[in-house]
């Protein structure tokens, strides 16, 4: 009955290890200081973090020893693990059984064993922090405590671990899902944007061929097909723009020169006399992602251009630095935007019924993929305007 009880307890022990992810998982430095410092506050030789499997031990930590794994039978954790004690403390004059046991086993002959069962939170032991000595010897209370609190902060880099591999198979779920979503989304866009492109052409057709029979009011009706046929395929790119843009964020990071920067985005708007830009002629941003910020420059630049009726259309950069932060902004001379939508246009597919200087609609999605690509970059992003008067838009992102 008894061991009826102990192969139930034992199967769950061994699930409950599991989630924890940590045998057979490598060396790391924050345990091994651990086993260092039980050696030394307790005077002992010798000190292990055991990790129990099925039938072997293996060592997460080892301070004082030459051991890779051992088989679990006889062992002093084994007992350890169903003793249901706080901290178990034996010597060879004791438990001589136990110890004659154990002693092919390890790599040299104990007198002294003492150990911490590390519970996961159901409370199954699915490792040991223990110290050995090859003498018989005891541990005053301070030495007791100092076990137990370095134990405590053992199980407390398994339950770290335990979250952050949670969190990896979410972040790999989420991953898969959205490369789904991506491809949905690609393959939605594709069976629209075709039979809107002949809509566009067929539309545009029968215009051209019917011009001298269509009324005023039909042409106009036609026209309104051919405009809001162009918004729904603007809308659609508009879409997968944004949810691209995430592979923006995963480019790597690098020092970049500003000047060259905005040089080379401004450039694109140098064939129109009409456009003038200013911008600093220094700044150097250390290990930053280069890709996510001329995206965003490249969509407050074009915004500033597109919604502007000026003659003259301005645009003015300026930067400046923190200790935290690199702070741009981006003014123009243009449009401006009521106070009460200074929020709402980053919001993504909201718009504020507004066409830019070609009588286009704008699809919602620009300014909440900057924003994205700002708060990713653990900044944010506010604006400043005047309607009539033109906008300032300010972001900052964390600088090295």
């Amino acid at each position: 009955m008894q061991q009826h009880y102990i192969s139930s307890k034992e199967k769950s022990r061994r699930a409950a290890l599991a989630e924890y992810a940590i045998f057979n998982s490598g060396e790391d430095k924050d345990y091994d200081q651990l086993t260092f410092l039980a050696a030394q506050i307790c005077r002992v030789p010798v000190a292990k973090i055991s990790i129990i499997g099925k039938n072997k031990i293996w060592y997460k930590s080892i301070y004082g020893a030459q051991q890779d794994r051992i088989s679990r039978e006889n062992t002093f954790c084994e007992h350890t693990i169903w003793a249901e004690k706080k901290i178990l403390i034996i010597n060879s004059k004791d438990q001589p059984i136990i110890f004659e046991k154990a002693k092919a086993i390890y790599s040299q002959e104990y007198h002294f064993y003492a150990g911490v069962p590390l519970l996961s939170e159901n409370g199954h032991a699915i490792a040991v922090f223990c110290i050995f000595d090859t003498e018989i010897r005891s541990l005053d209370q301070v030495q007791k405590k100092s076990l137990l609190a370095l134990a405590n902060q053992c199980m407390n880099l398994f339950e770290s671990r335990k979250q952050k591999t949670k969190l990896q198979h979410i972040q790999r779920k989420l991953k898969q899902k959205y490369k789904e979503l991506e491809k949905f989304a690609s393959l939605v866009s594709h069976d629209i944007k075709s039979p809107l492109a002949n809509i566009i052409s067929l539309t545009e057709l029968l215009k051209e061929e019917n011009k001298k029979n269509l009324d005023e009011q039909s042409k106009q009706y036609l026209d309104f097909l051919v405009e809001s046929s162009y918004s729904l395929r603007n809308y659609v790119d508009g879409i997968l723009k944004f949810y691209r843009s995430d592979h923006i964020l995963e480019k790597d990071f690098e020092d970049v020169h500003l000047p060259g920067l905005l040089k080379k985005i401004t450039d694109l708007y140098s064939w129109n006399e009409k456009v003038e830009f200013t911008y600093p002629d220094s700044g150097l941003l250390k290990n930053v992602n280069k890709a996510a910020l001329t995206q965003v420059f490249m969509n407050l630049i074009n915004n500033a251009l597109k919604y502007n009726s000026k003659t003259i259309r301005k645009v003015d950069i300026g930067f400046e630095t923190t200790d935290t932060h690199y702070c741009f902004s981006v003014s123009d001379n243009g449009n401006g935007i009521e106070k009460e939508n200074f929020k709402k246009i980053f919001k993504l597919f909201t718009t504020l019924d507004v066409k830019d200087r070609d009588g286009n609609p704008g699809s919602g999605i620009g300014l909440a993929t900057v924003k994205k690509h700002i708060e990713q970059m653990q900044g944010n992003i506010d604006v400043i305007s005047k309607k009539g008067k033109g906008s300032t838009f300010k972001f900052k992102i964390k600088r090295p």
